[in-house]
């Protein structure tokens, strides 16, 4: 049987977050396999993946800050606010004179910060327990309410000029729930001259980069991060004896052990390195949200 871990898998372009977890599932011969955030086929980069009894553990890292690195191509739009989608419109030629570098600076600094963002109708977002692509896919009208996200980085790497077209390179920092493709498409609009999607890279959540992780086809158990190595780089680590672990293995509360906690939320870890779970606390106690399975030793 195949240990508890975390896998940091660099995702090829063309296949989908779903794929890969099957890829997993087969290269490491169990189903009990899931991710921490859906990567659009088009993408590439990180994906944070849990296997076994670590799989509990993506609940904590799933809402981690991410980076991406995006190419946005401005004058043009398309049906999903990226490159997989039919260009709907292309920007006349007198638009292009209100593009002046002063004005795409302004329009970036519009869009970082704390911002209201609508997701494209073709995210992944669930509207009445069916995916929103899947509706837009069959046809219906899809409009995604709009969202509160945080865009701490908004930067251009650099630009290019093409026909009828200005590709910008970029670095984004945002809060989880952030959609780029919403950023190219608001961009565009915002310039009056559309825009979309064309190159997408996660290249870290929270603290995990994509310079640890293993291609697709190179999934092994020995790339596995043990939960505790995994946990303490999302939450902060509370040591933990023996017996505080059996306690909180069966359901006890640490009584008066809440000062020992300066976030909300901490590892629990034991004298073997072993992840226990995750506690918070609870007035002036110390009581399990989550506990790892046991491990047989």
């Amino acid at each position: 049987m195949v240990s508890p871990g975390i896998l940091l898998v660099d995702k090829p372009a063309g296949l989908t977050s779903h794929d890969v977890v099957a890829r997993t599932r087969r290269a490491l011969g169990t189903r009990k396999v899931g991710h921490a955030g859906t990567l659009d086929p088009m993408a590439t980069g990180l994906l944070v993946i849990g296997v076994e009894g670590a799989t509990r553990l993506l609940t904590f890292i799933v809402g981690a800050d991410k980076t991406y690195e995006a190419t946005i191509r401005l004058g043009q739009t398309t049906a999903t606010d990226d490159a997989d989608g039919d260009v709907l419109t292309r920007a006349p030629e007198q638009a292009w004179t209100a593009v002046t570098p002063a004005r795409v600076a302004a329009g970036i600094a519009s869009l970082t910060g704390a911002i209201s963002q609508v997701p494209s109708s073709v995210s992944a977002i669930k509207v009445d327990g069916r995916r929103a692509y899947d509706r837009v896919r069959a046809g219906e009208e899809v409009v995604l309410a709009a969202r509160e996200v945080t865009v701490s980085r908004f930067d251009v790497l650099g630009e290019r000029r093409g026909d009828g077209f200005l590709d910008l390179d970029v670095v984004v920092d945002c809060s989880s729930g952030t959609y780029i493709r919403s950023l190219a498409r608001d961009l565009g609009a915002d310039l009056g001259v559309g825009g979309h999607l064309t190159a997408l890279r996660r290249t870290r959540v929270g603290d995990f980069d994509v310079a640890d992780a293993v291609q697709v086809d190179a999934v092994t158990e020995s790339a596995l991060l043990t939960p505790a190595a995994a946990a303490v780089r999302v939450l902060d680590a509370l040591r933990v004896s023996n017996d505080e672990a059996r306690d909180l293995r069966h359901g006890k509360r640490l009584a008066q052990q809440a000062v020992r906690l300066g976030g909300a939320l901490a590892a629990a870890i034991d004298e073997d390195d072993v992840l226990v779970g995750v506690v918070e606390k609870r007035g002036a106690d110390l009581k399990s949200v989550m506990n790892m399975p046991e491990v047989q030793r």
